[in-house]
């Protein structure tokens, strides 16, 4: 009978043992395994494999979405973020803080107060501390990083340069491209436009010659008319 109650016994601490561990390492592993939900319109990928609405994000995924496509990750309480057609971002995020790499296209951030982002570029980051709502946009676009805020306060750093946007503002950084003037190929060089003004010039002065010629031969003489023949 003692028997048979130690091992009872020995068996529920067992289980009991075992249960404990199960759920330190659930505690231990959740940072590393929050997650979101992703909402994909057209042809969206997620660390290279096709994805479809209603799948799992997480944490370190790189998304991209081709052309007329576009992506929604809905983080809970970090808030949400959007990604526009042609854009490719590899994404971070913490119970308080979402981090990001932009390496093309569009994305915009939203976010609660209490919530940090980063959001990195080839031109510098924009930075959230979290003290507020806030919602922007990040836009790579001509060789340069274009930001607009829509709510709450953005910073764009640069190197050294450090820009606080507000809602209903704007800042660049980076080094602009040259656009392509879409007039180039509408405009003459200076060689042909010295041609056409010169063939120009001689045309009105055959007219005008022409002209003199028929008067004179109006007051001065018979006008002699050769008419083609048949």
């Amino acid at each position: 009978m003692i028997n048979k109650t130690w091992s009872r016994k020995f068996l529920a601490m067992s289980v009991a043992a075992a249960v404990l561990s199960v759920s330190s390492m659930l505690t231990l592993a959740s940072p590393g395994a929050r997650s979101g939900e992703l909402s994909a319109s057209g042809d969206v990928t997620v660390n290279g494999q096709k994805a479809i609405s209603g799948g799992t994000i997480f944490s370190d995924s790189v998304i991209v979405t081709a052309k007329d496509s576009s992506a929604t990750v809905s983080l809970g309480k970090l808030g949400r973020v959007e990604l526009m057609a042609n854009t490719s971002v590899k994404l971070n995020f913490t119970d308080k803080s979402i981090s990001g790499l932009l390496d093309s296209g569009r994305a915009r951030i939203s976010t609660p107060a209490g919530v940090s982002v980063n959001l990195t570029t080839k031109d510098g980051s924009v930075m959230i501390d979290g003290s507020q709502a806030t919602s922007f946009t990040a836009n790579i676009e001509n060789g340069n990083t274009m930001v607009n805020t829509e709510a709450g306060i953005a910073e764009l750093r640069s190197g050294t340069t450090v820009t606080k946007i507000a809602a209903g503002e704007s800042g660049v950084a980076g080094t602009p491209q040259a656009k392509k003037d879409d007039d180039d190929d509408h405009k003459l060089s200076g060689g042909a436009l010295a041609a056409i003004l010169l063939a120009t010039g001689g045309a009105v002065a055959a007219i005008l010659w022409s002209i003199h010629r028929k008067d004179t031969l109006s007051f001065g003489g018979t006008v002699i008319v050769v008419s083609p023949t048949k």
